[in-house]
């Protein structure tokens, strides 16, 4: 019974990772590039920054965070069940 829960287990965490490269690949770069090194911030208080939790690049971040807790969770699951 354990055998065959790791296995499923397993196969679960290949597609998670998968499902994490591709949602990672699509995120923007967030290179500020040589502004920030002047300490401009003109950007920060924009219309785009304040809603950008409503965005796509929003919802691509907020699928990074759950995804990489569900492959750590797995990951220890799949490690007590060795």
């Amino acid at each position: 019974m354990a055998n065959t829960l790791v296995i499923i287990l397993s196969v679960i965490m290949a597609i998670i990772g998968l499902l994490l490269c591709v949602i990672i690949l699509l995120q923007n770069n967030r290179s500020a590039g040589l502004g920030a090194i002047s300490g401009s911030s003109a950007n920060a208080d924009s219309y785009w920054s304040r809603n950008r939790g409503n965005s796509m690049e929003g919802a691509l971040e907020k699928y990074t965070k759950i995804g990489g807790a569900l492959f750590m969770i797995l990951g220890i699951i799949i490690n007590f069940l060795l």
